[in-house]
């Protein structure tokens, strides 16, 4: 109930500008539900540099269910960390017996500020989702620990499988189930001199090698979809160096943020070469004495094991193999913070009876920290309500942020307002001219101004720098159109042609393509093309400009046909509806 109450504000939230287009609102097989095709899509892409199918096989439930209303999708997101919630205390109450610190743990989980962005935005449904099935892989894990089994283990196995389907980041799950061996299920129990110690080693870490064979495979599925989308970055561009500087330092931010959660935002940009040595040594130093700490309080099975735990779940996240320009994410800390979080109750339970502090002070104090994580996150929560409060904020804490200002611009030109749009646009620009995705955004706006030579410019670099191929192939289209505007077809059709060849989808230059057939009398060329169009997607303008070149062709009936499909699509589209009449007054005469 706390989760659902701090959470019900979200469902007045509006999608964001940022990954909510490619997941959602603008990704043409999710809009169109559950179906055959669609399924199919979900397992054989690669779309948004990932293989998750379960991520999207959930997007077009929501969508099934609710159609493009957000609340439902947000609805869905709270519902799961709910679910999170719930299964996490039930884990930890199962394997320890602890009830209270249990419930705190959990808590702690509902209402910490840094869960805020897995939650509130609805692209991150699948960190919320491998983690329901991490959970429930944990559970069966400790039914298999109770009485060994094929089916125990292979419910593990599923479990994993799902979870991985979901989002790769639970890869590490055979190492995580190592610590859970030591606390809190105590496998180890047998002493090292026993003769039987090294038998009882040996089968534990047997059971996890078939485990090995999933991440592995994983791995080598995401590395080639983040690399077939250019997502990955380059050596050139991120030295080793960096990147392991920028990994020691997030380890320590990690820590403090969930500690004191403050500045956070949906961005964080990566230092790159900017971050100074102090700082990492000092995150190195503060990282090593925590670690001698808790080696020393090792007799503390939760304290390795919650500090391990956070160490190792963040492998597959810190940056060493660098996804993105962000220099850490706060949705990165929804599993590694479990063990933190572990950490903080029971050794709290440990300590505060030894300062002779009453139970109702302990509760009292345990109340306290809940409210202020609440409090923070309702704060956060209100952010999130939509792309303009939320990328404010996150230029308000960050610095050099070039992906709050190129959305920023995005959340401008959302509510029609192109001149302050540009403005952000042109500022992600200068702060990264490397960078494609601001140059493409400034040139549409230029073009929506019909300043044809700007924008000619600037889709010109960002075709040039781009290394997304759709994102290549849009800015070929958008080109095309422009050119079409300049009146120099010749230049036009070329773009098109450029945009097909990379992306033989590009349902628009198809139809741009056709149009200019159309319009220099090549009929079969542009039937061709309009044809093509309409198999990509049912396009009313597909349908309208395919009767328009039956009709060329004086097959009336097939225009009758072309035209009456484009108003099925949009029964607004008044010239398809006129056109129909009147091929209808024809025939019947």
């Amino acid at each position: 109930m706390l989760t659902l109450a701090l959470y019900a504000n979200s469902l007045s939230s509006a999608f964001i500008s940022y990954d909510d287009p490619a997941y959602v609102t603008n990704n043409y097989q999710v809009q169109q539900g559950l179906t055959r095709s669609g399924v199919s899509w979900a397992f054989t892409t690669f779309t948004e540099a990932n293989w998750h199918p379960l991520t999207w096989l959930s997007h077009m439930t929501d969508v099934q269910l609710f159609g493009l209303h957000p609340a439902g999708h947000h609805l869905t997101n709270v519902l799961l960390h709910t679910l999170n919630v719930v299964l996490f205390f039930l884990l930890l109450q199962r394997a320890t017996g602890a009830s209270l610190r249990s419930a705190m743990a959990a808590a702690l989980f509902a209402v910490h500020p840094l869960n805020v962005e897995p939650v509130a935005w609805i692209a991150e449904r699948k960190s919320l989702l491998c983690t329901a099935f991490l959970f429930l892989a944990l559970a069966a894990y400790g039914w298999y620990v109770r009485k060994p089994t094929v089916a125990r283990y292979l419910a593990i196995v599923l479990f994993f499988v799902l979870g991985l389907m979901a989002k790769p980041m639970i890869i590490t799950l055979p190492c995580a189930l190592l610590l859970l061996d030591y606390w809190p299920l105590a496998r180890f129990r047998t002493e090292r001199s026993s003769p039987h110690f090294s038998s009882v080693v040996f089968k534990v870490l047997a059971e996890k090698i078939p485990l090995l064979l999933f991440p592995i495979a994983s791995a080598f599925v995401t590395i080639h979809a983040q690399r077939s989308a250019g997502s990955l970055g380059s050596v050139a561009a991120l030295p080793l160096a960096q990147r392991l500087n920028n990994a020691i330092y997030s380890y320590l931010v990690y820590v403090l943020k969930g500690i004191w959660p403050s500045r956070l935002a949906v961005f964080y940009p990566h230092p790159e070469g900017s971050l100074a040595l102090w700082k990492v040594l000092a995150a190195a130093l503060v990282l090593l004495l925590i670690s001698v700490l808790v080696w020393r309080e090792r007799r503390f099975g939760y304290l390795p094991v919650g500090w391990l735990w956070y160490l190792g779940t963040l492998v597959p996240v810190i940056g060493i193999v660098q996804v993105g320009r962000q220099a850490m994410a706060d949705r990165y800390a929804y599993i590694s913070l479990l063990g933190l979080f572990v950490m903080a109750v029971w050794s709290s339970a440990e300590f505060l009876p030894r300062l002779q502090l009453a139970r109702t002070s302990q509760f009292a104090l345990a109340g306290a920290a809940l409210l202020l994580y609440a409090t923070c996150s309702y704060v956060q929560i209100g952010y999130w309500h939509d792309s303009l409060t939320l990328f404010t904020n996150a230029l308000q804490v960050t610095t050099d942020n070039v992906i709050a200002e190129d959305n920023l611009g995005t959340a401008y030109v959302e509510r029609g307002l192109l001149d302050e749009a540009l403005v952000h646009y042109v500022a992600a620009v200068h702060l990264a001219p490397q960078l494609s995705r601001p140059h493409y955004n400034a040139a549409t706006v230029l073009l929506r101004e019909n300043r044809l030579d700007e924008a000619q410019r600037e889709y010109a670099i960002a075709i040039n720098s781009a290394s997304d191929p759709l994102e290549i192939a849009q800015a070929h289209n958008n080109l095309g159109i422009l050119l079409v505007q300049k009146n120099q077809p010749a230049e036009a059709l070329r773009e098109f042609d450029a945009a097909i060849r990379i992306n033989p989808t590009e349902l628009n230059s198809f139809i741009g393509r056709g149009s200019l057939e159309f319009q220099s009398g090549n009929l079969s060329a542009a039937l061709g093309d309009f044809t093509r169009a309409t198999q990509i997607a049912p396009s009313p303008i597909a349908y309208f400009w395919l009767g328009r070149t039956f009709e060329g062709q004086q097959d009336i009936r097939s225009a009758l046909r072309a035209y009456e499909h484009a108003v099925r699509i949009a029964p607004e589209f008044a010239m398809a509806r006129d056109r129909a009449n009147s091929l209808r007054g024809k025939i019947q005469n």
